[in-house]
């Protein structure tokens, strides 16, 4: 069951250093805080959900039904509407802001953001395909993808098959990357590791939907000091 989630802007890349002399790569992450806009019950749909908005946007830019909406809700549009199911819709309620707050004892989060846009690209850029042959009859087709049909049965190009095309700008989700560390107060949370997109793009977090065993590195880090300590001391020989 996926809790509400945040949306945020990816602001770059650094590094954070731990105490054992390890560097670890982070994205940093400024989240926007959402509005709890609708809650939906199993009596009106048949499940549990909390309508969260996200994002600024001018009312002159909404349609007429988008204006009605908010203007039954009595709060300012937004830009963005997330539904995300619920266990227990006791502890939301309209009209609540949220906030990092909620990722306070999660240890990894799921990331979906848009790959940064490649264009028009051939097989050899979006697929890794080797190629033709450099020489022995190749002309001018050494970076082509080769044949993609058959001659009489079925004499057709099946769906999905891989050919040059759009390379890039798609929603890909990430699992399970940690958070490495969080601030509350200027809403920034820095993820191990990189993510889809290019700098300022949109990215939206939610909890993990599979269960992780996996310890985290400030865990691993405590682990290693306790195993330091329980170590007995070398005597020295005369």
């Amino acid at each position: 069951m996926i809790s509400v989630g945040l949306m945020g802007r990816k602001i770059g890349m650094s590094r954070e250093f731990f105490p054992m002399g390890l560097s670890v790569p982070v994205t940093v992450i400024r989240i926007e805080k959402g509005r709890v806009i609708d809650l939906i019950t199993k009596d009106k749909r048949g499940y549990d959900a909390v309508r969260v908005g996200f994002g600024k946007i001018k009312s002159t830019k909404l349609s007429k039904a988008m204006k009605g909406f908010y203007a039954k809700k009595s709060t300012e549009t937004k830009k963005y509407l997330k539904e995300y199911r619920v266990k227990d819709l006791t502890n939301y309620k309209e009209g609540n802001e949220i906030g990092l707050e909620i990722f306070k004892d999660i240890k990894f989060v799921d990331v979906t953001s848009k790959t940064i846009g490649k264009g028009f690209a051939g097989v050899m850029k979006k697929y890794n395909f080797a190629g033709l042959r450099a020489s022995h009859g190749v002309s001018v087709s050494h970076r082509s993808h080769g044949s993609t049909g058959q001659r009489q049965d079925p004499g057709k190009v099946f769906k999905g098959k891989k050919m040059a095309g759009h390379m890039g700008d798609k929603y890909r989700t990430m699992l399970n990357l940690e958070i490495v560390k969080s601030d509350l107060t200027n809403d920034l949370i820095y993820l191990k590791g990189s993510i889809p997109g290019s700098k300022n793009s949109l990215v939206f977090l939610r909890n993990s939907v599979k269960k992780i065993t996996k310890k985290t590195l400030s865990e691993k880090y405590k682990l290693i000091i306790k195993n330091d300590e329980k170590k007995e001391p070398i005597k020295e020989t005369k």
